[in-house]
């Protein structure tokens, strides 16, 4: 019996020169300044230098040059917090800098200052990425969807449409869209942009999985906010049109149970499961939609229906699939993964030749989520 286990332990990078994950290189390289007894003049503030440096990084500007009229006693600092909240400000920007670098030389009363910027996406690249999310926007969101359907229909559209790219050479939305594949932070940018488009509010996370550097998604639906991790939803190796929802809108304490973060996020504390639940409760003309958005995320199985207790629970289930023709099942188990595999051995009296299996866990409900193959 071959054990597949459904949960990706390595899935995410170290972008280039960065210094951590995501985030771009800071390369400062010199700065001078000169002694004058000149009055100073009004100083440039923080908003209008943050203005200028996203005007630049929308046009994917490398370089760009001013002059600063004020006490230079200070400056480096300035143009470093302006650097940041202007990266800080479009998340989609942020990430895809790969490094910035400035100086500055002058008196103590103003300064020629320039920055460098470097790129991990061209500003054509981008235009690519709006335009193919546009389309591709056109296509999954129909009128009258919730934003319940929407982010369903977005998560769906990546994990089918990208590959996790084990070289770990592609960063970038544009990467995963363009060449089928990328990694976690060309999936997260993609989700980012997708659903930003279709008017849903939402955050690039960036922290730790499997022992490595990751990044995913904070989305806000009906004020609460639920982690959505496309890259460890996304099976490796690809398996086709195959979607995992295990990291489909989780609570920070779900989240926790592999992912860690550090920054300040805003809290995730909505059980979403719950959250379907009183919508279809409530009624209404979308109750159809949010009962069958329940069942899709396989909700039942996390509400103790249906659950498997013994082999001969299983064993039935896998002879009526067989008969049918079938050479896969779902299933909630109610045990260990260790009692699972002795459920499962009695199974070969049906005559299969090869079973395997992959698990998860079924929320926080202490049960698994089991899906055989045989043949």
């Amino acid at each position: 019996m071959n054990r597949k286990i459904g949960v990706r332990l390595v899935k995410c990078l170290v972008a280039g020169a960065a210094l951590a994950v995501l985030l771009p290189q800071a390369v400062k390289w010199g700065n001078n300044v000169y002694a004058a007894s000149v009055k100073p003049t009004l100083s440039v503030s923080s908003q209008q230098l943050q203005n200028k440096l996203l005007k630049a990084m929308d046009t994917r500007s490398e370089t760009l040059t001013f002059t600063y009229q004020g006490r230079v006693n200070g400056l480096k600092q300035q143009l470093e917090t302006a650097i940041q909240q202007a990266m800080e400000s479009d998340p989609y920007v942020n990430y895809t800098i790969k490094s910035y670098a400035f100086s500055y030389t002058g008196t103590t009363t103003s300064a020629q200052v320039t920055i460098r910027l470097s790129y991990r996406e061209t500003k054509e690249q981008t235009a690519y990425v709006d335009s193919t999310v546009q389309s591709v926007l056109g296509d999954i969101i129909t009128k009258g969807m919730t934003d319940h359907e929407k982010v369903k229909a977005i998560h769906d559209w990546i994990v089918v449409r990208l590959k996790y790219d084990e070289t770990q050479q592609k960063y970038t939305a544009y990467d995963g869209l363009k060449t089928g594949s990328t990694v976690c932070q060309g999936y997260s940018l993609l989700a980012y942009k997708m659903l930003e488009r279709a008017g849903i509010t939402n955050r690039i996370v960036e922290g730790r999985a499997g022992g490595q550097l990751h990044a995913w998604n904070l989305v806000l639906l009906d004020g609460h906010w639920y982690h959505m991790d496309t890259t460890w939803d996304d099976p490796t190796p690809d398996r086709g049109n195959e979607v995992s929802t295990s990291y489909y809108l989780l609570t920070d304490t779900e989240m926790r149970r592999d992912h860690t973060w550090v920054k300040p996020y805003p809290q995730a504390n909505t059980i979403y499961r719950k959250t379907l639940s009183a919508l279809i409760a409530a009624g209404g003309p979308k109750a159809a939609v949010y009962q069958k958005l329940y069942n899709n995320l396989e909700y039942p199985l996390q509400d103790g229906k249906g659950l498997v207790k013994s082999s001969a629970d299983i064993r039935e289930q896998v002879r009526t699939a067989v008969n049918k023709g079938g050479t896969t099942l779902t299933f909630g188990y109610q045990g260990t993964e260790r009692s699972l595999k002795e459920d499962l051995q009695p199974l070969y009296q049906l005559g299969l030749k090869s079973i395997s299996y992959q698990i998860t866990n079924l929320g926080s409900t202490g049960n698994l989520r089991v899906t055989l193959k045989w043949t």
